[in-house]
């Protein structure tokens, strides 16, 4: 068993419609280099040009927000779940 990453509906075309993909890894940023190193269209959706996550996606490993922890580089475990989470923004208020 290795960790599950979940993969919001917004970015499942890049990983042929699947709802989680499973990656061997020791820390978040291992999870996501070897998630980009099998779908390479995923990268630009999650990374900026300086390579950081870009600001509206944010990461949680099993419900917890990794800003709060070590950030992307986090330790993980086999079974561990790693959810990118778009933030969701716009819209109008109803006067």
């Amino acid at each position: 068993m290795g960790i599950v990453i979940e993969i919001p509906s917004a970015l499942k075309q890049y990983v042929n419609n699947q709802d989680e993909v499973e990656v061997q890894a020791s820390s978040v940023e291992e999870a996501f280099e070897s998630l980009c190193a099998d779908y390479a269209e995923l990268k630009p959706n999650l990374f900026d040009d300086n390579g950081k996550v870009r600001n509206f996606i944010n990461v949680y490993l099993n419900d917890d927000d990794i800003r709060y922890s070590e950030g992307m580089s986090s330790s993980v475990e086999d079974g561990d779940c790693i959810q990118i989470v778009p933030s969701i923004a716009g819209g109008r208020c109803a006067a």
